[in-house]
């Protein structure tokens, strides 16, 4: 039996439909990772200072992140979000200097009225077979009352992303990477993700790639 429905909630002073519209149009549809993890940040906010430079971490690469992204000016490009896959669904926002903020995860003891949101979390129903009205239906109904905030300090110095003394030309592919790599760049290593790399210059490298059909399977 489902619990009663609350009130609609806001996420960080945008109603629930702008919210809902903000993940559609980032992150390609309202994936209910996205809804729970708004709600996340929206009560990481709630234990914060209303002034502030505030810092995060994702324990997660999973939806978390683009919440993060969207609702704070944290984001993975200006180094101010970290993600740590941990594998756990959680956030922290801390003050960037003294390391102090506040930890927002599920708590998994208050999930007993909500079985869609603990099947989505514990991937006991394969996506194809989840309902997505009735998720998303179920998360803004528990609104926050499924998580748990706690005080916490994070090692500012170990999440500061490190910054490369010099850089230099690959000897191997010709482009700049940081020299204190290695004396090739680690794609010449065989970290990159390409199977195959037209030379530069050349007619295939030129050549626009075909176009191909904008529908995918959505993620998370």
């Amino acid at each position: 039996m489902t619990a009663p429905v609350a009130s609609t909630p806001t996420f960080c002073g945008r109603s629930c439909e702008d919210y809902l519209a903000m993940v559609a149009a980032f992150h390609g549809h309202p994936a209910p990772g996205l809804v729970l993890g708004g709600l996340m940040v929206d009560l990481a906010y709630r234990h914060l200072p209303p002034s502030g430079l505030f810092d995060a971490v994702c324990e997660t690469r999973h939806c978390l992140p683009d919440a993060v992204q969207l609702l704070t000016p944290c984001t993975v490009g200006n180094g101010w979000l970290q993600v740590i896959d941990l594998g756990r669904f959680a956030l922290a926002l801390y003050d960037k200097q003294t390391g102090r903020g506040v930890r927002v995860a599920v708590d998994h003891s208050r999930l007993g009225d909500w079985p869609a949101i603990r099947a989505f979390l514990f991937k006991t129903v394969p996506k194809r077979e989840q309902d997505s009205a009735a998720l998303q239906a179920e998360i803004l109904s528990a609104g926050s009352s499924i998580l748990s905030a706690r005080e916490v300090l994070v090692e500012v110095a170990r999440l500061r992303p490190g910054r490369h003394r010099a850089f230099a030309l690959c000897p191997v592919c010709g482009e700049g990477y940081p020299v204190d790599e290695g004396e090739v760049c680690r794609g010449c290593r065989g970290e990159a993700p390409y199977l195959s790399l037209a030379p530069s210059g050349s007619a295939e490298a030129e050549a626009p790639v075909a176009e191909q059909g904008q529908t995918r399977e959505a993620g998370g």
